[in-house]
């Protein structure tokens, strides 16, 4: 069926198209008849994996970015994923950057962004995970409760991460702050949380994977962690997100300061501002750069990551998984984890059950 309506998703702006599949995911997930149905037809086998005090049901995950406002969580859920990251979230809302901020490389099989984390923030996105949040705001709204046909927020059967980030406005210096906040929302409605400093798409966000910033951001989000544990009776455990542009010496500070401050887990890599070797006339926008040319440099600081970390924590691996083949690889390199979301948009929603059975 995908390959049937993709030619048609192609001819539309990338942004729109994906706003028209988040669109039908979260109609899906919110009727009954529709999950049903879905759930049938992607339907996978059973491979169940254990991580951070977490059980999988199976290892592949649909990375952060594709429901960033944590919308479609029901409809993604019945594609089959063993875990779902929703965000990337900011405190406040924010537009992101200026349209057109999204390029297909159809000639590499990639895509550039510089989306900037558009969010309707913290708030909205509480009201999505959380029932009684939710409940409330229909009634406020619209005078009833929702009942047979609307499915509000309930458990998935897929792991729930969220993706957490600092607002644009927010300076480095006081980014600690919408961190812990954002820990604070999220702590009791996430399976675990992802704490995202390596997008390039917003202004020094970067400059915070460097060992001082980071050893002060996760020293914080672990103190405050331990808080929350008492709170609700629960630990959520804390993934750190890093990009594929560290140079070697840089990467091994990250992994000793995530290493040293109880940090539960790795996420690599984000997107890549590298441009070597593409083919389209596109490659010159500015933005992260996801799909095939990823491949690579992801793998290469997978076995970086592995190597330094000799198993002390579960590395979650994602950039430029586009095959079954690329997922079994990087779980035979070591990674517990694998996370997809480029090879989506060129090979269908297909893509989860193929690597699933094919591991």
């Amino acid at each position: 069926m995908y390959q049937f309506l993709r030619p048609y998703l192609f001819r539309l702006d990338p942004e729109r198209a994906h706003a028209l599949t988040l669109s039908a995911l979260r109609m899906t997930g919110k009727f009954a008849p529709l999950r049903w149905l879905f759930t049938q037809l992607f339907r996978v086998p059973s491979n169940p994996v254990e991580a951070f005090g977490l059980k999988f049901k199976n290892p592949v995950g649909l990375a952060a970015g594709y429901d960033k406002d944590g919308i479609a969580i029901h409809g993604l859920d019945t594609l089959g994923f063993g875990h779902i990251e929703i965000g990337t979230v900011t405190p406040l809302p924010q537009d992101g950057n200026p349209r057109p901020r999204v390029f297909r490389l159809l000639e590499d099989e990639a895509v550039i962004n510089r989306m900037g984390f558009p969010s309707r923030g913290t708030e909205f996105m509480q009201t999505q995970l959380d029932p009684n949040l939710y409940v409330g705001l229909v009634e406020r709204l619209f005078g009833f409760r929702p009942r047979f046909f609307v499915a509000y927020p309930r458990a998935t059967s897929a792991v729930l991460g969220v993706n957490i980030g600092k607002n644009k406005n927010t300076p480095n210096e006081e980014a600690v702050f919408d961190y812990l906040a954002l820990l604070q929302n999220y702590s009791r409605l996430a399976g675990y949380i992802a704490i995202n400093v390596s997008s390039p798409n917003t202004v020094g966000l970067r400059q915070l994977q460097g060992r001082a910033e980071l050893e002060f951001l996760l020293t914080r989000l672990h103190e405050q962690r331990l808080l929350e544990e008492k709170r609700w009776e629960k630990k959520v455990p804390l993934l750190v997100k890093l990009a594929p542009d560290l140079s070697e010496s840089e990467l091994d500070d990250a992994l000793g300061v995530i290493l040293q401050t109880h940090m539960d887990g790795v996420i690599a890599t984000n997107t890549t501002l590298a441009r070597e070797g593409l083919r389209s006339s596109q490659q010159n926008e500015s933005g992260g750069l996801s799909g095939s040319p990823l491949t690579a440099r992801s793998e290469a600081v997978l076995r970086q990551i592995i190597k330094r970390v000799g198993g002390q924590i579960p590395i979650v691996s994602v950039g430029g998984i586009m095959s079954p083949e690329n997922a079994k690889r990087r779980l035979d390199m070591g990674a517990t984890l694998v996370q997809i979301y480029t090879g989506l948009i060129y090979r269908g929603p297909g893509l989860v059950k193929e690597i699933v059975r094919a591991l």
